[in-house]
């Protein structure tokens, strides 16, 4: 019985090898990482000297540059192969991470963003495609919830853990140490991706540097062709997936700044409870997994989407209590979001198109977050800090219209 039970679980998670396992194990490194400083980011920003309406212009230009460099991403990806691109430009962001830790002021932090913006902005799409490549179409769901699970795994501690800084050391000393940290797990996942990762497109080369400027008119022009050879559910999906990023955009770098200084919400405190949406995603990511890779994908998106909008109106409203149910709302949204998105688009993808869709829908997806991100800072500061999370809110009703009437289920899904 116990060897039958042994064996159920090796073949239900046989697919976790090669790249895709060498992903997961760089991710447990970079999520924990990125996620230290960020309890804490919009505060830092304000307190570099910015403003609101200047931290909403900080979220509009990290999400334009990463916009910016989506296209000879997925070109190159397609065209040199995932790991040059993966293993080089983790190393950029290490080193990006630098500014952001020695900053004196707000203008010093924002060339950091853009530069960090810039690198990942040219591996995310080889990222996403090497994930494709690595998954088989029954296990699409399952791969991409377990990415969720690890990185949540991974970053669950990492709010307490600058909380504890916060209240050890105060909030921008804690963040420069957080920082320095950051910089030093970036460069072993950088060296870790280098040396393990596996190509997965025959006959690869390496590009030079220049070649990732020459060959933008070239790659504009093949992902926009990419886009029309891709069925029209997708371009649906992606159109209802994107006016609800417009309201996460709105909100994203605000939510510190109004849950301290609206809601009242102690900051050390603060930094413990938003350890609730990685446990909640971390609860959720393999049940969520299962239940996407057999059911229709496209009833865990609809979910996710009413989640989110109840999750804005309890938190504009809150109290600590209906903070924290905020929270574990916005986590059980992003694993069903991520896991069901990131399998339906799959499903409709060819292989061969997927570096150039994956940038292409990158590009559009941080145009549509620059813009919620600089017109929810505005609208904070300018009109009232309550607008942006009901704006937030409210957007989910055209998502849902958009996906219930016009994504249709893929007959057959595309292959690795």
């Amino acid at each position: 019985m116990k060897m039958g039970f042994l064996e159920g679980l090796r073949k239900e998670f046989s697919f976790i090898r090669g790249n895709y396992a060498v992903l997961v194990t760089s991710w447990i490194i970079v999520d924990f990482a990125s996620e230290l400083p960020m309890a804490y980011f919009g505060l830092y920003v304000l307190g570099l000297g910015a403003t609101e309406t200047i931290l909403g212009v900080i979220g509009f230009s990290q999400f334009l540059a990463l916009a910016s460099f989506q296209f000879p991403g997925g070109y190159l990806a397609d065209k040199y192969g995932r790991k040059w691109l993966i293993s080089t430009m983790t190393f950029g962001v290490a080193l990006s991470f630098i500014l952001y830790g020695i900053a004196p002021s707000w203008p010093v932090l924002l060339v950091g963003v853009v530069l960090l913006s810039i690198f990942n902005s040219t591996y995310q799409p080889a990222l996403n495609a090497l994930i494709s490549d690595s998954l088989p179409p029954e296990k699409r769901g399952m791969g991409f919830s377990i990415v969720m699970l690890i990185a949540s795994a991974s970053t669950t501690p990492s709010p307490a853990i600058a909380a504890l800084l916060r209240a050890q050391f105060g909030l921008m000393d804690g963040m420069r140490i957080s920082y320095a940290i950051v910089v030093a797990l970036f460069l072993f996942a950088a060296f870790f991706r280098f040396f393990f990762l596996k190509e997965t497109i025959v006959n690869a080369s390496k590009p030079k540097l220049k070649e990732i400027f020459q060959c933008y008119p070239a790659a504009l022009k093949e992902s926009v062709g990419a886009l029309r050879k891709v069925p029209r559910s997708l371009i649906y999906l992606f159109s209802s997936f994107s006016v609800m990023l417009f309201g996460s955009g709105m909100v994203q770098l605000l939510l510190v700044v109004y849950a301290t200084r609206i809601l009242l919400i102690d900051e050390v405190l603060w930094g413990l409870i938003v350890a609730a949406v990685p446990i909640t995603t971390i609860i959720l990511a393999l049940p969520v997994g299962k239940l996407v890779d057999k059911i229709d994908r496209r009833i865990p998106i609809l979910i996710s989407m009413l989640m989110f909008g109840l999750s804005m109106g309890l938190f504009v409203f809150g109290d600590l209590t209906k903070v924290i149910a905020t929270l574990v709302l916005v986590g059980a949204g992003q694993v069903m979001l991520n896991a069901s998105f990131g399998a339906l688009q799959t499903d409709l993808t060819p292989r061969e198109l997927r570096g150039k869709v994956n940038g292409m829908m990158n590009f559009l997806t941080f145009i549509v977050l620059a813009t919620g991100s600089f017109l929810g800072g505005l609208l904070y500061e300018h009109v009232s800090p309550q607008t942006p999370f009901l704006i937030a809110a409210l957007v989910v009703i055209p998502a849902i219209i958009l996906t219930v009437l016009l994504v249709k289920k893929p007959e057959k899904r595309e292959e690795q």
